[in-house]
């Protein structure tokens, strides 16, 4: 009987949720991902906890918000005592592994303080997010005038490509992402004029092949009960693709923006100032649209072939039998809606993810091939993955909910009124275009499948989209005096998600009820006037005791009131 002994993790970075023919994308047609969805659970309402690579995976990773586990933008570290799924499986039985991209940074200084070495084996899982390491490849290898963006970046996949005679002291960026003209000048990925070009390298030495093979790698090399991690770096930028994807989509393929000049406009101050930035201004020029966009589809349908080329292995090998597949994002990606690139802030564009889930198990023949509107959030995988894995989930830890009694057809709805995202801008040039402080460089959205509010701090008034009625979100609503009520209720939402005990985290529920009448057994007596007020069971080492007075057995020559 098949059952989900393993769980193949894979998350792709940067792909857009409508960027698939089974999420309804007219011309990119992605028969292999399709085929996943076809024998599992399409989500149609899953989100990120924050728009932006590492507090959006720390979160999926953890299981937790971005304001438990604080590690709130790029390169800030996961704080040393957090509990990642990698710490949650191993306690069950089950190993965890990556094969990929994490984007983690590890809190040196805490665990320096703490005596753990990087080399040792509790290090390296701590410096790791939790993960057992096959290949880590966070996939960019960006160089400036002051050195690397990450001298470890896409290090493994260099070593492969210069094997492979790929003669550049940076391959990843001069043939995996660049294109090449007729007198052999590299044309850098990184300008965005250059993503028509197609990528001077062999297709199957592309990093979407090369992080397949090795995923297809572990998975001949490790019997399980295993979760791996493969971590895909593509279609995250530079958007440039080898042939044959290269040229497989034109301007025709690239689908009308979704924008108005009102929307411009009348745009509310934060959110101008992310549409002002110079990716905003870039990408809302239409012939930068047509470059990329089609690279980017083509980047998609690599993945999607590779897709093919990994469930075919799997379907061959027996996998698909004893093996869960997730299929996800960690966030989407703008290309110029609402007058804005990348993907930091919290349109559907960039917040609202794929997730398909495959379980093999007779369990989840019922939902095979449907579809759930259910409230999803990136931190409901860590707990599934726990209840897989035949572990109960630690409530108190873990902040999100087991998508099996969805996966098994006994619940259609999450237990949550609204899903959370947080992106917290400290850090960005973006803070100081508002002239924001610190604190109140932070954006929340709390949104149910009618309302999508979102809060800035700094003393801003709220932005609001009604979902049934724009779901493009183009007229803001948070300034309407007739939507009052509908704000506050949002808020009330907000206000209650903040208000979450989400600290405590060394003591479960069941301790804590368990602890309201403990202590009683252990001789602590408060309250009680009387003896006999009190059950005679709880006091009885108070009860019938004999002492002799202490004036018997101090100095003979010291009088009582010597004593004081």
């Amino acid at each position: 009987m098949a059952k989900a002994k393993n769980i193949l993790f894979i998350m792709f970075d940067q792909l857009r949720w409508d960027y698939m023919s089974c999420y309804g994308h007219p011309h990119l047609h992605t028969p292999n991902i399709d085929r996943l969805a076809a024998r599992g659970v399409r989500f149609n309402r899953a989100y990120i906890q924050s728009p932006i690579c590492g507090s959006s995976r720390m979160s999926t990773y953890t299981g937790r918000y971005v304001h438990s586990h604080g590690a709130s933008w790029n390169g800030i570290p996961l704080k040393v005592g957090e509990m990642t799924m990698g710490d949650h499986l191993r306690k069950v039985g089950m190993d965890c592994w990556l094969v990929g991209k994490t984007h983690m940074r590890a809190d040196a200084e805490g665990m320096a303080r703490l005596g753990l070495e990087p080399d040792s084996l509790i290090g390296a899982r701590v410096a790791e997010c939790g993960f057992d390491v096959f290949e880590r490849d966070d996939g960019m290898r960006p160089e400036g005038p002051d050195g690397f963006y990450d001298p470890d970046g896409a290090k493994a996949y260099n070593t492969y490509l210069t094997d492979k005679g790929y003669e550049s002291d940076n391959p990843w960026h001069d043939f995996a992402n660049s294109g090449l003209d007729a007198d052999g000048n590299v044309l850098s990925g990184w300008f965005l004029k250059n993503s028509s070009e197609a990528a001077n390298i062999a297709e199957e030495d592309s990093e979407t092949p090369y992080l397949t093979k090795r995923g297809i790698e572990f998975m001949e090399s490790h019997d399980g009960p295993w979760c791996c991690h493969l971590s895909f770096i593509k279609p995250h930028w530079p958007y440039i693709v080898p042939e044959p994807y290269a040229s497989l989509y034109g301007p025709e393929h690239v689908l009308p923006v979704v924008r108005s000049a009102a929307e411009h406009e009348n745009a509310h101050p934060v959110l101008r100032a992310f549409m002002n930035t110079k990716i905003g201004q870039t990408f809302s020029r239409q012939d930068v649209r047509e470059a990329v966009i089609p690279a980017y589809m083509g980047l998609i349908k690599q993945a999607d072939d590779q897709m093919g080329r990994l469930f075919d292995w799997m379907e061959k090998t027996g996998r698909m039998e004893d093996t869960m597949i997730v299929l996800t994002s960690d966030h989407g990606d703008f290309l110029g809606d609402h007058w804005m690139g990348e993907k930091t802030f919290f349109h559907d564009a960039s917040t609202k993810i794929p997730l398909i889930i495959y379980d093999p198990s007779p369990k989840a023949d019922a939902t095979r091939g449907t579809v759930s509107d259910a409230l999803v959030e990136s931190i409901d995988l860590a707990p599934t993955f726990v209840e897989v894995a035949g572990g109960e989930v630690a409530s108190h830890i873990l902040e999100g909910c087991s998508l099996l009694p969805i996966l098994h057809g006994q619940q259609e709805e999450m237990p949550r009124d609204v899903v959370i995202c947080e992106y917290d801008y400290s850090a960005s040039p973006i803070a100081d275009a508002l002239k924001a402080s610190v604190r109140d460089a932070v954006m929340f959205m709390v949104a149910n499948k009618k309302w999508k509010l979102i809060h800035c701090e700094g003393g801003h008034r709220p932005i609001l989209f009604d979902l049934e009625n724009d779901p493009s979100e183009l007229n803001d609503l948070g300034g309407s005096d007739t939507h009052k009520d509908v704000i506050a209720e949002m808020y009330d939402h907000l206000f209650a998600w903040t208000r979450r005990p989400s600290q405590r985290t060394t003591r479960s529920e069941q301790q804590l009820i368990e602890m309201r009448t403990k202590s009683r057994g252990r001789g602590v007596v408060v309250g009680v006037y009387d003896e006999n007020d009190a059950p005679l069971n709880l006091t009885v080492k108070y009860r019938r005791r004999k002492a002799r007075p202490f004036v018997e057995f101090v100095g003979k020559n010291k009088s009582p009131h010597h004593l004081f």
